[in-house]
């Protein structure tokens, strides 16, 4: 019998046959080594070199980031078919939804971090027993996230000073998604095991089923025609809705829980099959308080991390949100470039993700040197094809937001936030795939420190200082800005001065290599 503290793999390892065990430990006690050239030697990538790593890791995970961004740019551009109003609702439910998801986003950097570690030593037994616990405690938590969603969606449009139109629809919105919570943090954690066991592709299919299912229901439900923005400034139908049911936001809403519905059976489907490298077995469903520490430990710093940051940027939507009391449709223009501008780091997004899965991997097998050649050459590319998107972003910003949204507001005011982030796509490149590598290398409480700076001492005040929005306390009371008013554009120089300080922030920790000694 195991002790008390023996952890799921050595369970496994005294379950086996005497020679069963003798050749499990020979295995582990080797030499960690790998081939010069960084070639792999177990899992699912075992005899690929470096290059040809990062392409199987990476276009998989660029195209999944692209079908990802598509869920939230698909709601939006139908609320922008709708009324500005409902454009509004869904940008500031976007927001909500960001927080709900870190919940499984916490749990697969963890399950990330143990898997990929655990494949690159060749301990399969514990790689399974990872994603069973992962799964089980994102479900868990999902349920009472979904819980509070439901009940604190007034909340949410009380604080934004949202008009009636925009708050009926934020509350209907965030109360059907609610129910689907659960369903997000299956898909997203169960995902995020897959790309430790170093398999991209199937995720990817999840992703376009996903995108599919999300695309037909609310577009049916919701009743918009598609249109573009016209030369002249008017506004061009080029698709007819077929379908009667014009159940507007509610319609969006359902589109969206049935996406996620879909994603989660298929991932489910694919890891009880064993398919991505790893296998949901049912003896590991049981709950396993030593793998779930395990994996909370390594994912609970990035949950504190993302959720710091969500505070930072919800206060940024709260200076927008003042900004806009009485200008119905600033607030979403602000969302519509967001939209937009995160199609231009899913590049580097996707070079994060490879670098994280071989930085874990190369980690496990004793190569630090290799893990963090690959860091350098998946910055390399990101920053080539995210300085490139950069510079369309200066050059046509208005035709890109065009094809969005028709609404005035959304096309005086977008493009401009388009210019700005434009021109500081190559430290965004850096800081965002150093800082998702040294995740997946478990280095997750430094890196939650130097975003929690960056938010905090650079990227708030400076989102603040340029609005020269003066900020409500009560009785009337204001603290004065003291800074320019340059509105939402100085909003936006704010928050994109602040990634130049963040890119140097991870660069710094990436010379320093303290990421290369963290045990998890």
């Amino acid at each position: 019998m195991p002790s008390p503290g023996a952890s799921q793999g050595q369970a496994d390892l005294l379950q086996t046959t005497p020679n069963e065990a003798a050749a499990a430990v020979a295995l582990a006690e080797q030499p960690r080594t790998t081939a010069p050239e960084g070639r792999i030697r177990t899992g699912r990538l075992a005899g690929l070199s470096m290059w040809a790593a990062i392409w199987v890791l990476s276009w998989p995970i660029l195209v999944e980031s692209f079908l990802t961004s598509m869920v939230g740019l698909v709601d939006t551009t139908l609320s922008a078919g709708l009324s500005e109003a409902a454009t509004d609702a869904i940008g500031a439910a976007s927001y909500v939804q960001w927080f709900i998801q870190m919940i499984g986003m916490a749990v697969g950097v963890g399950a990330t971090a143990l898997v990929s570690r655990s494949i690159g030593r060749g301990r399969q037994a514990i790689a399974d027993a990872v994603t069973a616990q992962a799964l089980l405690l994102s479900v868990t938590a999902s349920f009472v996230v979904g819980a509070l969603l439901f009940f604190a969606a007034p909340a949410v449009a009380t604080v934004l000073q949202m008009s009636e139109d925009a708050s009926d629809a934020v509350v209907l919105y965030l109360r059907v998604t609610a129910f689907g919570v659960p369903l997000s943090g299956i898909l997203v954690s169960g995902i995020a095991c897959c790309r430790g066991a170093g398999d991209a592709k199937r995720p990817l299919l999840v992703m376009v089923a996903v995108n599919i299912v999300n695309i037909i229901v609310s577009w049916a439900l919701s009743g918009v025609d598609l249109a573009r923005a016209t030369a002249d400034g008017g506004r061009q139908v080029y698709m007819v809705n077929p379908f009667t049911f014009d159940l507007g936001i509610l319609g969006v809403a359902l589109g969206t829980v049935a996406a996620w519905f879909t994603g989660a059976c298929l991932v489910c489907w694919w890891l009880w099959k064993g398919t991505p490298g790893v296998r949901l077995k049912p003896r590991r469903m049981k709950p396993n308080w030593i793998t779930m520490s395990r994996v909370a430990r390594v994912g609970l710093p990035n949950f504190f991390e993302s959720s710091g940051m969500w505070l930072g940027n919800f206060m940024v939507l709260l200076i927008v949100g003042w900004m806009a009391a009485g200008q119905e449709g600033l607030l979403g223009a602000h969302i519509i470039a967001i939209r937009i501008e995160a199609f231009s780091f899913l590049p580097g997004f996707s070079m994060g993700m490879a670098a994280a899965t071989l930085a874990g991997q190369y980690l496990g097998a004793g190569r630090a040197d290799l893990a963090a050649r690959a860091m350098v050459r998946c910055c390399a590319i990101a920053t080539a094809i995210m300085g490139t998107m950069g510079i369309l972003f200066i050059v046509i910003p208005k035709p890109i937001v065009g094809l969005l949204s028709q609404q005035a507001t959304h096309l005086e005011y977008a493009p401009y936030m388009l210019m700005i982030a434009g021109c500081v796509q190559a430290p965004f490149a850096i800081g965002l795939v150093l800082r998702t590598a040294m995740r997946g290398a478990g280095d997750t409480k430094v890196v939650m420190l130097l975003t929690w700076f960056s938010t905090y001492a650079v990227r708030l005040p400076l989102a603040w200082f340029f609005s020269g929005v003066d900020i409500p306390l009560w009785n009337g009371m204001v603290i004065p800005n003291p800074g320019p008013d340059w509105g939402l554009v100085g909003v936006w120089v704010g928050l994109c001065s602040e990634l130049i300080v963040r890119a140097l922030l991870f660069g710094g920790r990436f010379v320093e290599g303290g990421w290369r000694r963290i045990r998890v």
